[in-house]
């Protein structure tokens, strides 16, 4: 990978495995606008970034060298060697026609609270109205960013009360966010320290949270805590499970777990990412 600032723009040539779409519609965030083909907007961090990917280079802008050395590389998984994972995969004949099918796809590094609160909010809910939620909440309780909102602070969401998160149209949701800014604020989950704990034991702090089960943890210690050998099984991953590798039968989540677990070990969440894309995008296993 190389890059250079251009203005207010870095332009990155030279990078492998690097999609934009594949990487944003692949079910890892939502606070993602598409402008046109291979044309996204993001907010993540503090800040708004638009990323432009043409035949041989991207283009993120506004941005400039330190932000993207600081902030971007860390985010977009820059410095991780998505061949070699790749190769490694590659030996099982289903993953390898997934890769192959999306072949840009890297998993993001997120903030971890704004990864927590989005995945509540995520459960039993479709991807158009998880992106409103987290807009209205934003524009609550966020800092404004040009026509844009920051997403809340741990401090700034404190100030929620049940009726406003419901007004953001959260439902149900709201007492499980409120739970878990609670249980953060008052230090009985440190999510910086779950980054240096075994995925196991950091799942188990998550799941102290109301609301929290195994897929939302999930999702977070893959999305936001680098843990790379979870594997969050929604009804995608659940059904393409079931129809390659257990003959279309109905499998306990746990099952499907230790099974990936034993055949991809610190890599599961790669494959389940190529997987689940590959999955959704041909409705694999719906009858």
């Amino acid at each position: 990978m190389e890059y250079i600032q251009k203005d207010e723009k870095i332009i990155m040539k030279n990078f492998d495995s690097f999609n934009i779409e594949e990487i944003l519609e692949c079910g890892q965030c939502f606070r993602f606008e598409k402008i046109e083909n291979m044309h996204y907007k993001i907010i993540a961090y503090g800040k708004v970034l638009n990323i432009k990917q043409l035949d041989n280079q991207v283009e993120f802008y506004p941005c400039n060298k330190e932000d993207f050395e600081n902030i971007w590389i860390d985010y977009f998984d820059l410095k991780t060697d998505y061949k070699k994972i790749k190769d490694s995969l590659k030996n099982d004949e289903i993953v390898k026609k997934a890769i192959e099918y999306a072949e840009g796809i890297r998993i993001l590094n997120q903030e971890p609270f704004e990864c927590l609160i989005s995945f509540i909010i995520s459960q039993n809910n479709r991807i158009p109205m998880i992106k409103q939620v987290i807009k209205n909440i934003s524009a609550k309780y966020g800092e404004q960013a040009g026509e844009d909102y920051i997403f809340p602070s741990l401090e700034q969401l404190k100030k929620a009360t049940p009726e406003e998160l419901k007004l953001c149209k959260t439902g149900f949701r709201d007492k499980y966010i409120l739970d878990a800014v609670e249980n953060i604020d008052k230090g009985n989950i440190n999510l910086q320290e779950l980054f240096d704990m075994p995925s196991e034991k950091a799942k188990e702090e998550l799941l102290k949270i109301k609301g929290v089960g195994t897929k939302v943890a999930d999702c977070v210690l893959l999305f936001s805590l680098k843990k790379n050998d979870v594997f969050p099984t929604d009804v995608w991953v659940k059904r393409v499970m079931e129809y390659f590798y257990f003959e279309e039968k109905d499998t306990p989540i746990k099952e499907i777990h230790n099974f990936a677990k034993e055949k991809w070990g610190d890599l599961a969440g790669y494959a389940q990412q190529y997987l689940f894309y590959y999955a959704r995008s041909e409705k694999i296993g719906v009858k």
